[in-house]
């Protein structure tokens, strides 16, 4: 029988640790945030509600995100409405 010290022995890398990369995989489709109301607001077809277009534009403001990566395309998006 294999005793905790010994399993935990296994599972442990001997010697030094090397982190070889450290990156992010974003998306290619990259939105700057201060048109990212407009851009919504086209793709889903609802251009002429300017109240609630303010209102989130007013939020894309006040945020501290500059860009938005998506995975889908306006073009993507335009040809499979939901």
């Amino acid at each position: 029988m294999v005793t905790v010290e010994e399993f935990r022995r296994a599972q442990r890398a001997e010697g030094p640790a090397t982190i070889m990369a450290i990156g992010t995989a974003n998306p290619a489709n990259c939105l700057d945030q201060s048109t990212y109301a407009d851009y919504y607001f086209r793709v889903t077809n609802n251009e002429h509600k300017t109240e609630l277009k303010n209102k989130f534009n007013r939020i894309c403001e006040k945020t501290t995100i500059k860009k938005r990566y998506m995975h889908l395309t306006e073009e993507l998006l335009k040809e499979n409405p939901v």
